[in-house]
């Protein structure tokens, strides 16, 4: 079936066809949509699912915690201050090990206020053990959603994982989605397989007082967990492209790479602009490629030190991280040091929703080029 509708609802559907048993609701634009839309799959019977609408986003986060301690599938989804409001709780659904899946709206953070388009939300929470997926495309929305919940459930890695998207350009554009059979997703999703629940009849504690050394353990094991994810969300993704044709890569988007001498990188929608930049690039005789970000935690260091022979990179960053510059520019900084002496030129762009075409993505490539750029530049910011 071919669906076509905008970000929101698709996140919406695929929520709906995971078939989560638990829901918890706040509103806050641009996410508002999807908490909507899966109200009325409940209300018209269309999914068999408990519908909690809350007083705020950290009650939605606690709400779904309980849910999912009691071993049942849970969703919600927020943006922005939602998302910052749920910080405290971000931690703790991480650390009791919970595979929650929620889709986050990457909105600004105010003051000044603004609704549009910025992914320092999102990156903000990169410690909170949370996995986080990015997607390019409305497909990449639907498809995502469906396999985080594969992911978070997994054995060997039992985390929360969040499906990120930016807002308006994705979550109130419309685009034509291939959505699969119900029968296929369960096929692809199985019912959920707890391996541990709160339960009245078989009492246990959890979340109590630890000593140091048990407490470091479940650091470590949380981060063991990130890496198996590296190696677990390409196979799910490959496993999905055999069922159902759609693919958008594992852990990093690679287009035209193989020969390119600047690769840009980025993550979430400026990554469908960044593949027109790099077609207008080629025909300039300039051999650019594109790898775009797909997981951000955990981060796919092997990947760029793989891409990293012989190439210098693009980076434009959505986000910023205060005092140290753009977020993705740093954390590869960091995965290239002490294996690879490849440039790394920065660029933040798009904050606050400020659009950023293929063709100034394409000169920022240009003038890294020509040795012009400086170590990280602020593009298209009122000086």
């Amino acid at each position: 079936m071919i669906m076509i509708d905008t970000g929101d609802r698709i996140a919406a559907k695929a929520a709906q066809m995971a078939r989560p048993e638990f829901i918890a609701a706040y509103p806050i634009t641009p996410q508002t949509v999807i908490v909507e839309k899966t109200a009325e799959y409940v209300e018209m019977k269309e999914l068999d699912c408990e519908y909690m609408r809350v007083e705020s986003e950290h009650s939605a986060m606690t709400a779904v915690i309980g849910a999912a301690a009691t071993g049942v599938r849970t969703f919600t989804a927020t943006s922005s201050h939602g998302l910052a409001l749920m910080h405290e709780m971000l931690h703790w659904a991480s650390m009791a090990r919970l595979p929650i899946v929620m889709v986050n709206v990457n909105r600004a953070l105010g003051p000044g206020w603004n609704i549009w388009a910025d992914q320092t939300d999102a990156l903000a929470q990169r410690d909170t053990g949370w996995i986080q997926i990015y997607a390019s495309s409305c497909q990449e929305i639907f498809d995502a959603v469906i396999q985080a919940y594969r992911l978070a459930e997994m054995e060997e890695i039992q985390l929360p994982v969040m499906v990120n998207y930016d807002a308006f350009v994705l979550s109130h554009t419309s685009m034509p989605v291939e959505i699969p059979e119900q029968a296929e997703i369960d096929a692809f999703l199985p019912a959920l397989q707890p391996l541990w629940r709160i339960d009245p009849d078989d009492p246990l504690t959890h979340g109590n007082i630890l000593p140091q050394a048990e407490y470091g353990g479940m650091r470590k094991d949380l981060h063991m967990a990130h890496m198996k994810a590296l190696e677990s969300i390409p196979a799910i993704a490959d496993e999905w492209k055999s069922r159902f044709g759609t693919y958008h890569g594992g852990l990093v988007e690679e287009v035209l790479c193989e020969d390119a001498e600047y690769v840009i990188v980025a993550m979430g929608a400026f990554g469908a602009e960044a593949k027109v930049a790099t077609q207008e690039l080629r025909r300039d005789g300039i051999k650019a490629g594109l790898a775009r970000v797909r997981a951000f935690r955990p981060f796919p260091s092997e990947v760029f030190r793989r891409l990293s022979a012989n190439r210098t990179f693009v980076v434009i960053d959505r986000g910023v991280s205060i005092g140290a510059g753009g977020g993705i520019y740093t954390e590869l900084k960091s995965a290239l040091y002490g294996y690879s002496t490849a440039p790394v030129q920065g660029f933040i762009a798009g904050l606050g929703g400020r659009d950023v075409t293929f063709v100034e993505m394409a000169e920022m490539v240009r003038k890294t080029a020509r040795g012009e750029a400086t170590d990280v530049e602020w593009w298209g910011v009122q000086e």
